[in-house]
């Protein structure tokens, strides 16, 4: 996995992961300034004792523990674009136990905190795929008390026994998408099919586009356009990556994963490397921008819950994890929130709309050609190496 030094990367899908808050149109958008600001204060300010609940399993496994009985609130560090005042209200009006949410923009910035001590501020993170195995190799995470679950029979079979973790030994996924554009229609047409379009066009899109700040994604991206695997670990296909990347770095406007949402909309940007989560939720309200994943493949990801090995209130993380376990509550947050579910019985909730929408749920064919991004050991020395070369240049 990652070495100890931290790109900028989302899925590598904060606003605190140190940054200034994300920006989303409409009620999104006071949404995440407000949990933003108050997980904030609460944070600074709630002096939380560790000793009400042991963040080791074995010592809180009662099954007749309740949760909400010590009055603690449910402290949760997860992406910005998983915040839904809906959602959490539900959990409360279920269990009694409020939710304070903080949020990051990347893995990396996550896992930074969380190594400098943050690990006892939160009882739920929501640490992607390769994050994961990364996080288990460094002994971050708890092992998850399966008996204190009720649900896993219901996710779909490729996530029954993920390769990032072993039977879901230490993390539960909670969510899927894809990597790809979100453009103006009506200034790009016909819109962009594959990564080529970004050479292609660089000229006509200078300054007018946006890459994600995440050196896996970027950097795939650019493997992956040059018919190569978007976790290469041959040094000579990351050089040609790099190369291509420095060509088409004078038509970036920023490395952003968050953030661009708004000057995309007022015709200040045309294209944008974006998560399908902001994807699909953008273009309902905004049907001059269109959604496409690239048709030669891109990054399939998978979002998880997880819990710290020194987590304050771990009743109340196995009692967000059940919560969301439940198809009902799954479907709502898909409902509210656009990602894709894990959960095959949610699935078969969800309107026909959402069901038949190849953007949120990606046909097989097209989930063949991608790929979920995995750890390339120590040669992400060399991508990091790189990812600072692309920036300084």
């Amino acid at each position: 996995m990652r070495p100890q030094k931290f790109s900028s990367s989302r899925r590598s899908r904060s606003v605190s992961r140190g940054k200034s808050p994300l920006i989303l149109p409409s009620r999104r958008r006071f949404l995440q300034y407000s949990l933003a600001a108050f997980s904030g204060v609460a944070l600074a300010n709630c002096q939380r004792s560790t000793s009400n609940t042991s963040a080791n399993p074995s010592a809180s496994s009662n099954s007749g523990a309740n949760p909400a009985a010590n009055g603690e609130p449910l402290y949760i560090y997860t992406w910005a674009d998983y915040l839904s005042e809906e959602v959490n209200q539900r959990f409360t009006e279920a269990t009694g136990i409020e939710v304070v949410a903080d949020v990051y923009d990347s893995n990396e910035v996550m896992l930074a905190k969380l190594q400098a001590g943050g690990g006892n501020q939160y009882s739920i993170i929501y640490p992607s795929d390769y994050m994961v195995r990364q996080m288990i190799e460094l002994n971050l995470l708890t092992s998850i008390d399966k008996s204190r679950l009720t649900g896993l029979e219901n996710l779909v079979e490729r996530w029954q026994n993920p390769t990032y973790d072993a039977d879901n030994a230490h993390s539960i996924p909670v969510s899927w998408g894809t990597t790809g554009f979100i453009y103006n229609n009506k200034v790009i047409n016909p819109g962009p099919e594959d990564w080529d379009f970004l050479w292609e066009n660089k000229d006509s899109l200078s300054r007018k586009i946006t890459l994600l700040d995440d050196v896996r994604e970027v950097m795939g991206a650019a493997l992956k356009s040059l018919g190569y695997s978007y976790n290469s670990t041959n040094e000579q296909e990351l050089k040609a990556a790099y190369e291509k990347l420095r060509e088409l770095k004078p038509s970036v406007a920023s490395f952003e994963s968050f953030g661009w949402e708004d000057r995309l909309i007022s015709g200040d940007l045309n294209l944008c490397m974006s998560y399908s989560i902001l994807g699909n939720a953008l273009t309902p309200e905004n049907p001059q921008l269109t959604y496409v994943i690239p048709s030669s493949g891109t990054s399939v990801w998978t979002d998880t819950l997880a819990i710290p090995k020194t987590a304050p209130n771990v009743d109340a993380a196995y009692a967000w994890m059940n919560f969301l376990l439940e198809p009902e509550n799954s479907a709502f947050a898909v409902s509210k929130l656009r990602f894709a579910t894990p959960n095959k019985l949610a699935f078969e909730q969800l309107p026909s709309e959402l069901k038949e929408n190849e953007k949120l749920f990606p046909p097989e064919t097209m989930l063949a050609k991608c790929e979920g991004i995995k750890s390339v050991g120590d040669t992400i020395k060399i991508y990091d190496g790189l990812w600072t070369q692309l920036r300084s240049v």
